[in-house]
């Protein structure tokens, strides 16, 4: 039975100790149980919890981010990042193999040249979620189907080209400073 669970967390790396991310004080983070719509590691726990209850999860990196992969890491023409105000470590979006949307890092620049990094920034990272169930529900039919909590449209598709993870690809696209909003079938213009 899919559930909807509603999590505040506080994400650290688990060896250095340095705060990820957080949602305390926001709105909870609600998502569909048996859907991969977070990483298998935390969503393993958390389907073992009750409401109210609070718990520290240890999640290695290849049950959360994946480990660090070299060769996702390439180097792109410049003109496909034209309008866009490169700085090293900046995130920019683009549109993965299977036309999802990715995050990219730039990791360095030339004046002809950008060398992105396509692996998740927490990549190769063990991490520490320090969570606590605010809610826990049976998903309705419509939310089981669609994996979508409330039945509200979800956010999809990026029309940012790009390689992905394919090597040597040089078809064009470009990426923008946003993830791609939802559109109809058609081109795009970079951002």
């Amino acid at each position: 039975m899919n559930k909807v669970i509603g999590i505040e967390y506080t994400l650290k790396d688990a060896k250095s100790g340095e705060q990820l991310d957080s949602n305390v004080g926001q709105a909870p983070l609600e998502f569909v149980s048996g859907k991969g719509q977070i990483i298998p590691g935390l969503e393993t726990k958390l389907v073992e919890m009750s409401e109210n209850e609070q718990a520290d999860v240890l999640v290695e990196a290849k049950d959360g981010y994946g480990e660090y992969n070299e060769e996702a890491v390439q180097t792109l023409p410049k003109e496909q990042f034209a309008g866009i105000e490169l700085t090293e470590g900046m995130s920019l979006y683009g549109t993965g193999e299977h036309g999802e949307t990715v995050q990219v890092v730039v990791k360095s620049f030339t004046d002809s040249d950008v060398t992105i990094d396509y692996n998740h920034p927490m990549a190769g990272k063990t991490l520490m979620f320090s969570v606590s169930v605010l809610s826990l529900r049976d998903a309705t039919e419509e939310e089981a189907q669609t994996g979508v909590v409330g039945g509200m449209a979800a956010m999809g598709g990026g029309c940012c080209g790009g390689g992905g993870h394919s090597h040597g690809a040089d078809e064009g696209g470009c990426c923008s400073t946003e993830p791609a909003k939802p559109q109809g079938h058609g081109g795009c213009g970079c951002h």
